[in-house]
């Protein structure tokens, strides 16, 4: 017997018998340039290296800019969901079969009639007949098929090669966001693998790009007291300078402290 299904949110169910719009299902700008088509080719096979939950929620959030905009979670009983919404998933357009245990190749076949793409955790290693056989069915439907493990004939595999959280100190804090480098092969076009440093998640619980920040030269004592003392002679200048840094405590967010010549 087939697990039932629930959605998150009470709304109606996607159409059925839509014929599935060919092409590419979009995904979050900060991701397209780790992708060879720049989105998930439709009909096919992901494979999310590991099973990072963060990487495989950010590939799945651009579906709701599809004309259908359902998507499917099977297998997945942890799956965050406030977690997903951060990252851009409609929680209205999400369908979720937490344990379908040994049926989940069913479950796959029949929602991949009515949703455009699905998250999926198997329950044990895939067999290559059983690969075989659903991707005949993800070609006819056109639905992407988002696998947290390896899939036998995935096209593309995607993965975290380092990552590292942000926002802990020694003992205390709060994460604030995690920096990875994401890493895209596969076959044909995707032979050749690419990578992007995104926030995975940032701060607001989004994703995108590791941009590096302009540094902020900070001078140094000698480097401010010699551009205050420019044109009254150098030596004058840098006993004024000192005057000043006595007079006026450094501020760096520790108790005022006086500078010492």
């Amino acid at each position: 017997m087939t697990p039932a299904l629930r959605s998150v949110v009470s709304a109606g169910a996607p159409e059925d018998g839509q014929a599935a719009v060919r092409g590419l299902v979009p995904v979050v700008p900060a991701l397209r340039e780790v992708l060879p088509d720049g989105g998930l080719r439709r009909g096919t096979a992901v494979s999310v290296a590991g099973g990072d939950a963060g990487l495989l929620l950010a590939l799945a959030a651009g579906v709701r800019e599809t004309g259908g905009g359902w998507a499917a979670a099977v297998g997945l009983p942890d799956l965050g969901l406030a977690a997903a919404e951060g990252y851009g998933l409609d929680l209205r357009r999400l369908l979720v079969a937490d344990d379908p245990g040994p049926h989940w190749p069913e479950v796959v076949s029949v929602l991949a009639g009515a949703v455009e793409l699905i998250m999926l955790r198997p329950d044990g290693p895939v067999p290559p007949k059983l690969a075989t056989r659903l991707a005949a069915v993800l070609r006819r439907s056109g639905c992407v098929l988002l696998v947290a493990g390896p899939w036998p004939g995935a096209v593309l595999r995607l993965g975290v090669r380092s990552g590292r959280w942000f926002g802990l100190g020694d003992g205390y804090g709060r994460l604030a966001g995690r920096q990875v480098e994401v890493v895209a092969e596969g076959r044909g076009s995707a032979v050749r693998g690419r990578s992007a440093r995104l926030w995975l998640p940032d701060e607001d619980g989004a994703v995108r790009p590791v941009r590096e920040q302009a540094r902020t030269q900070v001078p140094g004592l000698h480097e401010e007291v010699h551009e205050q003392g420019r044109g009254q002679g150098y030596e004058q200048g840098r006993a004024q300078g000192y005057e000043q840094v006595r007079e006026q405590p450094l501020q760096v967010g520790l108790p005022p402290v006086a500078a010492v010549v």
